[in-house]
């Protein structure tokens, strides 16, 4: 797509100045595709610094003279724990100095932790490293949504985060096997050493291609006041509100499955050692043909009927992990759990991002803060939600059964208190 379309009055996002020209916010590079690309990776770095180390839990776990299997599913939701943290601080500040320096920032925080885990011999410093890391990666969380919503709104900004996750949904599809094959060319060190090498990549390729989106008639000074009214609206914003709490709810379920993968596929459940990342890919695929598909549909259909539908159709999924568990004694056959998870994870990539577009549909005003917001209270509650579920851990998949239905309900509840009791609303 040519790059006049990112400008294109029908386009383009509705200024929040009314004597600002919207056009004066469109930088004039990069082209589309090259624009989502690169959302697409920042955001994807995320997924990388998990999905890529999953077939080295077991390596770690014997190097560390790991007492109980479940302890390596920490370094998990430690890196978790540092994107949550760190991005209520990352948006707000954005809002005030802009998108670029703030990245730039969060990119070499990463690659300093990312060098503590190089070096350490001590699980607790890897942990402590795996936060840092999570708290550089946390700035292209929150400033890749930002840089969206700087451009575009309403279904224009669902479709170019559909987009963009259709992309970073290829990242587990190839992180594990891409683990896997540095694995066997050496230790486990190897794999931070790819971390730090895609850190650097994003750093240079964004310091050359991407201009600073935000419109210096858009930022605000820096004070207490600003970010709390801005915090303020974003609490009392019903239905950014509602939406919030579904998302962290939901990508809950997500981080259990992803802590618990290696165990369920690898070493515990179905034994299936090197195939690990084949069958981690084959789910994460389905995801991304779902992302595909949410991109293509959206405008037609609209994210509520798609949204409401996707949760409705993943709690039912959730009962039938449940019922297949119990009939089976905890381990159903490979294909049908697969089948099942895949087809929870299609749902799951049909909700989330339309979640997100609606969640900040009501506060263009304050998008940095209010993403910074967002992102961080939903990836905290993700982590915990992850951990306990995660940690629940038996030997058999039932406790993930549970935490996709429980979690899935809980937050079909919320999403009809955003909507005051109504599904399947009018299009948007």
């Amino acid at each position: 797509m040519p790059e006049r379309s990112m400008s294109h009055p029908e386009r383009a996002p509705a200024p929040r100045n009314a004597s600002i020209p919207a056009k004066a916010t469109a930088p004039t590079r990069p082209p589309f595709l090259e624009f989502v690309a690169l959302i697409a990776l920042l955001i994807g770095m995320t997924a990388f610094s998990i999905d890529n180390l999953l077939p080295a839990f077991g390596a770690i776990r014997e190097d560390f003279a790991l007492a109980n299997a479940n302890d390596v599913q920490v370094m998990v939701y430690a890196y978790l724990l540092g994107i949550g943290s760190a991005q209520f601080l990352y948006g707000p500040i954005s809002d005030v100095v802009g998108r670029r320096p703030i990245l730039f920032a969060g990119l070499a925080i990463y690659a300093v932790g990312t060098l503590i885990a190089l070096f350490t011999r001590d699980f607790n410093v890897l942990i402590a490293a795996r936060v840092i890391q999570g708290v550089g990666a946390a700035s292209g969380r929150v400033l890749a949504i930002a840089i969206v919503r700087d451009r575009f709104e309403g279904r224009e900004m669902a479709r170019i985060m559909s987009l963009a996750m259709m992309v970073f949904l290829t990242v587990p599809i190839l992180a594990p096997a891409l683990g896997s094959l540095i694995l066997a060319f050496g230790s486990w060190h190897l794999i931070f050493i790819a971390m730090l090498t895609l850190a650097v990549a994003l750093l240079v390729w964004f310091g050359l291609r991407m201009p600073e989106t935000l419109h210096p008639e858009y930022r605000i000074p820096f004070s207490f006041r600003a970010i709390g009214k801005a915090v303020v609206l974003t609490l009392t914003t019903r239905r950014a509100a509602g939406y919030a709490v579904a998302i962290g709810l939901m990508m809950g379920s997500l981080m259990a499955y992803v802590g618990s993968a290696s165990q369920v596929f690898q070493t515990d459940v179905y034994k299936l050692g090197n195939l690990f990342p084949v069958a981690f890919a084959a789910v994460a695929g389905i995801m991304a043909v779902a992302s595909f598909t949410n991109a293509a549909l959206v405008r037609r259909i609209g994210m509520r009927r798609l949204s409401h539908g996707g949760i409705c159709g993943f709690i039912t999924v959730g009962a039938l992990m449940v019922a297949a568990s119990l009939a089976y004694g905890g381990k159903p056959p490979l294909i049908l759990f697969c089948g099942l998870v895949g087809a929870g994870q299609f749902l799951f990539a049909l909700t989330v991002p339309n979640f997100n577009s609606m969640a900040m549909e009501p506060l263009g005003a304050v998008a940095g803060t209010a993403s910074s917001f967002i992102g961080g209270f939903t990836t905290l509650m993700a982590s915990v939600l992850g951990y306990f579920v995660g940690r629940a851990f038996d030997g058999t998949v039932l406790p993930l059964s549970l935490g996709y239905m429980v979690l899935g309900a809980i937050a079909l509840v919320f999403v009809l208190w955003a909507e005051k009791g109504r599904l399947f609303g009018h299009n948007q």
